[in-house]
């Protein structure tokens, strides 16, 4: 696939793939013999991947420390497992914090409603 039709696909600008993969976010995407890059299924399952882990929050360095650990083979599954485990962790952490906001919205709402059944009557 080409940068343009990958850029449709995943609604992320050409500008932005070039960044994930210059970064090291996304392995390097093979390339045809001009030079242009071909996004292969691996290369769009890489961008599957990060855009649903940025989607959630987790953070540009993790994700690039995971993909090199992942690169550098499976020598490195103990540490890429626990690198996940500690994103999660954070994740859950995020979580129980929106929870509780929006347990306190919530609260706050409820006491606007009664205030405003009030006024009305």
């Amino acid at each position: 696939m080409t940068i343009s039709e990958v850029s449709d696909k995943y609604g992320l600008t050409p500008d932005t793939l070039r960044y994930y993969e210059r970064i090291g976010l996304i392995p390097p995407v093979p390339r045809t013999k001009s030079g242009l890059r071909d996004y292969d299924e691996s290369s769009c399952n890489w961008i599957e991947f990060i855009k649903c882990m940025r989607g959630a929050g987790l953070q540009i360095e993790a994700l690039i420390e995971y993909v090199a650990l992942y690169q550098q083979g499976d020598s490195t599954i103990e540490a890429r497992k626990n690198l996940l485990i500690e994103q999660r962790k954070d994740l859950l952490e995020k979580q129980a914090e929106i929870a509780a906001t929006i347990d306190r919205l919530n609260y706050k709402i409820d006491n606007y409603e009664k205030i405003c059944t009030k006024v009305i009557k």
